[in-house]
């Protein structure tokens, strides 16, 4: 029993860090203050990721595998892919980070579940259970509530959930696991990255190097904030079934929320309360619809 139970528990423990620290991000990046450019930020992360996801690599003994994808083409394409959505991704959150709006940001996390269930209904041919349907239901009006009663388009909440949802179903199809496909990822987008902060210097807008070492460190921090929480996530994924892992993912919003409104102090208006509803609605109604199917699985 002992045996069986430590490696649940190793699982719960990295899951709920590896969601607790994607949640802290949002502090992590108003750290870094408003001197240094949303695009600046976005090439540091790029690029020292990639270097600790090599050095991950090499050290893990995974190098094979990387051989192994260099070899698939039509994988390599779609990570092309894949890399310009999360790429989107991260810059769409760092700017909102810095501009004030991590609440708006929470909303599109807490909608990409659901958002993840229709869009493996319309490209993977996943049959709808009906509270799916309206779980569904409810965060599509939440957000028309917001749209056409208040007259306020969510675009961040949109584009994240949007991005992140474009590229978990690229990533769902592509045989590669998360580790290597990030590496991959984000060696694609180095080059822009590098070509990015040589004209940041030339014009005399990069920070890095430039200003003080409070700075220095934290945007080359960037590429761990993005690696740490990966590798535990991967660690808790292997341990835990895929129910109980997803129960995890509402830490990470519920986080963002929570700095947004107590931290940033930023608005909660009333649009936001019935969209937030509507959507905490359907993700209670989505989660206990997949922990009884998931109980009725193993029974």
């Amino acid at each position: 029993m002992n045996a069986r139970g430590q490696p649940h528990r190793a699982g719960m423990a990295a899951a709920a860090a590896a969601f607790i620290l994607w949640g802290f991000l949002p502090l992590y990046f108003h750290a870094i203050g408003p001197r240094v450019s949303v695009w600046e930020i976005l090439m540091h992360r790029v690029l020292w990721a990639a270097v600790l996801l090599a050095a991950f690599t090499l050290a893990a003994g995974r190098t094979a595998r990387v051989r192994a994808l260099l070899a698939r083409p039509r994988t390599l394409l779609a990570l092309c892919a894949s890399a310009g959505f999360i790429a989107v991704n991260w810059g769409v959150f760092i700017w909102a980070v810095t501009h004030n709006h991590v609440l708006e940001s929470s909303l599109g996390y807490y909608i990409n579940p659901l958002l993840n269930v229709f869009l493996g209904f319309a490209f993977l041919g996943e049959r709808l259970r009906p509270p799916q349907i309206v779980a569904v239901a409810l965060a599509t009006g939440g957000v028309l509530v917001m749209i056409v009663a208040f007259g306020q388009v969510p675009w961040i909440s949109l584009i994240l959930a949007g991005c992140f949802g474009s590229y978990g179903l690229i990533r769902k199809q592509a045989e590669v696991d998360s580790a290597t496909g990030l590496l991959a990822e984000t060696v694609l987008l180095s080059p822009l990255a590098l070509a990015g902060l040589v004209w940041l210097y030339s014009d005399g807008s990069a920070m890095f190097l430039r200003s003080d070492l409070r700075i220095d460190l934290l945007l080359a921090g960037a590429g761990a904030v993005t690696v740490g929480p990966l590798v535990l996530f991967a660690a808790g994924a292997r341990r835990l079934r895929l129910g109980t892992l997803g129960l995890f993912q509402y830490i990470t919003p519920t986080l963002h929320f929570l700095t947004g409104v107590f931290l940033f102090d930023e608005a909660f208006t009333r649009a936001d309360a019935i969209t937030f509803a509507c959507i905490w609605c359907g993700l209670v109604l989505f989660t206990a619809d997949n922990w009884r199917v998931q109980r009725r699985g193993s029974a």
